[in-house]
């Protein structure tokens, strides 16, 4: 019987599923009236007041998307931040990588003041943008695309310092000029650490869409959370909270997505350890 439950690839997704109900219904007992043991908190009802309902969130949510359905034009504001954020920073943050580890001398001058740019804990500027750019979207956007840039940037530049000088040689002994190396041996070497960056700055875009929600703005996820946060409502900051954890997943699913039909060359973990 275990032989047929246990996890492997088959029912992978079984167990995935079967994990999010366990963690659901755990919380559900937790902070349901007259079932949450008595020696946890001091009232049944102080639990549900931190952590709120399952089901009362799962009816907000409802309530957004198919009741009241005025959650599309919130969502699609945060959406657009984040999707500029995403991809003007990874645009950035990938021409800069390249330029960058390709000029030695100007990474050598330009290291210590990039390293401490990066050092600066960046959610303080949203406040500054907030000044120079207001409060719509380009603030926002703004301090999304400083969050995404530097990793997008740093795996970049790590991947193009990492070329193996072997490949180079023979590269440039088959007749390679500059722009073929670029195409053919540098690209290729940073593509897999792109990629690495891009799954962790799905993420950090929302954050900065967010975030710029908080400090000012009339609409958006961050709106309401924070909307929601001066009325003590944990079961509306927490149903916000799943609403963009889901819509990080879906971009995050995305950037997998179009990462396997452009890395098909690459050999996955599974096909090597046969080889």
């Amino acid at each position: 019987m275990w032989r047929l439950i246990r996890p492997r690839p088959g029912n992978l997704r079984i167990w995935q599923a079967g994990l999010l109900v366990a963690i659901f219904a755990f919380w559900h007992v937790m902070t349901t009236p007259g079932l949450v043991p008595p020696f946890m908190f001091d009232n049944d009802r102080q639990a549900a007041f931190f952590f709120g309902e399952p089901v009362k969130i799962a009816s907000r949510i409802w309530n957004w998307f198919i009741v009241e359905a005025d959650i599309y034009r919130h969502l699609a504001v945060t959406l657009a931040e984040t999707l500029l954020a995403f991809g003007i920073g990874s645009v950035l943050g990938l021409a800069a990588g390249l330029w960058l580890a390709l000029q030695p001398m100007a990474s050598a001058i330009l290291e210590p003041y990039i390293k401490a740019l990066n050092s600066m804990p960046r959610i303080i500027l949203a406040p500054i943008f907030a000044v120079w750019f207001g409060l719509g979207i380009a603030s926002k956007v703004a301090l999304g695309v400083t969050l995404v840039f530097f990793i997008v940037f740093f795996n970049v530049y790590q991947g193009v310092k990492e070329v193996s000088p072997v490949v180079l040689a023979n590269a440039r002994m088959l007749g390679a000029d500059r722009r073929a190396l670029l195409r053919h041996v540098y690209l290729p070497s940073a593509t897999s650490w792109v990629f690495s960056s891009l799954h962790t700055s799905v993420g950090l875009a929302f954050v900065g869409a967010v975030v710029g929600e908080y400090l000012g703005s009339s609409q958006g996820v961050g709106y309401l959370i924070l909307q929601a946060e001066g009325t003590f409502d944990i079961n509306t900051v927490m149903a916000g909270i799943l609403v963009l954890t889901a819509f990080a997943l879906v971009l995050d699913g995305a950037v997998g997505r179009i990462e396997r039909k452009l890395m098909k060359w690459q050999p996955r973990a599974g096909e090597t350890e046969k080889l």
